[in-house]
């Protein structure tokens, strides 16, 4: 048995034993006070929650579905169509290079790998705020919150990718042995949106505004990323900027295992890499510091 608190950014404090009654066992008492300094990043709480993580993930998945008529069904249609959009105003009236690979195919590589990271960040911002009742009364990691939000978007990038699979094989095209090496740059993906979804939820338990500037953000973010177009049209010295766009490389990347594109990535996908792990570093250790007051402004 141990005592919690809603307090958030604590540090678990071993207590003493209470003295043997006969009433019962004796039981040990674990204090949570509140962290000084820089603090760890909490991972072991984090496995050691691991079955509430699932459950959080779970939960939110069929919130996602309930009461749909189409269910995951909108994982397909919303990447196709936004490709057939893409195909039509890009590909046929604005000709912009595909990379030897039909612009339609070209176009929703893309779409999907972008699809993944805008809807994961735009859900996660607000999962601080989306579970107050839950944060404010119970003490668990609220690393939790964040990463179980963004895991539902896993499932509808599975399904986006079967469809995938089946235009490239409809086009006749494929990155071959290469398709192995997609799921690293679905890490990639997943952690610059666990990274930028650590700083935004953070910050929306304070200021509200988040839930403006996010769609705006990414808005923006989808023309500064290679989705509807190649990064091979980036020339120098701006491939270096670029390159900070974590889903730049993450993007480029799988479209090239997926679709066995000719294009050179390998620094654009150094440099994105980079920041990726940046965004997620200091998203990880912001979170926490704010993690100490999150339960008393939220």
């Amino acid at each position: 048995m141990g005592m919690t608190s809603p307090a958030s950014g604590i540090r678990k404090k071993p207590g003493t034993a209470l003295p043997h009654s006969s009433s019962g066992p004796s039981v040990k008492v674990t204090r949570l006070v509140p962290t000084r300094g820089w603090v760890s990043l909490g991972l072991r709480d984090v496995w050691q929650y691991r079955e509430l993580l699932w459950f959080l993930s779970l939960r939110d998945i069929k919130v996602r579905y309930k009461q749909t008529a189409l269910g995951a069904g909108w994982a397909v249609l919303q990447p196709v169509a936004t490709a057939v959009v893409f195909a039509l105003v890009f590909g046929r009236l604005a000709k912009l290079p595909s990379e030897g690979v039909p612009y339609g195919v070209f176009a929703l590589a893309g779409i999907i790998a972008w699809n993944f990271f805008s809807s994961a960040v735009n859900a996660s911002s607000l999962s601080l705020v989306n579970n107050t009742n839950l944060i404010s009364k119970v003490y668990f990691p609220r690393l939790c919150v964040p990463i179980a939000s963004i895991v539902v978007y896993l499932v509808d990038l599975l399904v986006a990718t079967v469809v995938l699979v089946a235009a490239m094989a409809w086009y006749g095209v494929g990155g071959g042995a290469r398709i192995a090496l997609a799921p690293l740059f679905v890490l990639m993906a997943f952690a610059a949106a666990l990274g930028f979804s650590l700083w935004l939820s953070a910050i929306a338990a304070r200021y509200r505004d988040v839930r403006h500037i996010v769609p705006f953000l990414l808005q923006f973010g989808l023309f500064i990323t290679p989705v509807a177009y190649s990064s091979t049209m980036v020339q120098s010295p701006w491939q270096l900027v670029y390159g900070l766009n974590p889903m730049a490389g993450a993007v480029e990347g799988f479209r090239w295992a997926m679709l066995g594109t000719d294009a050179d990535i390998t620094e654009l996908v150094l440099l994105s890499t980079l920041s990726s792990l940046v965004v997620l570093v200091t998203g990880a250790y912001y979170f926490r510091r704010m993690e100490r007051g999150l339960a008393d402004v939220i």
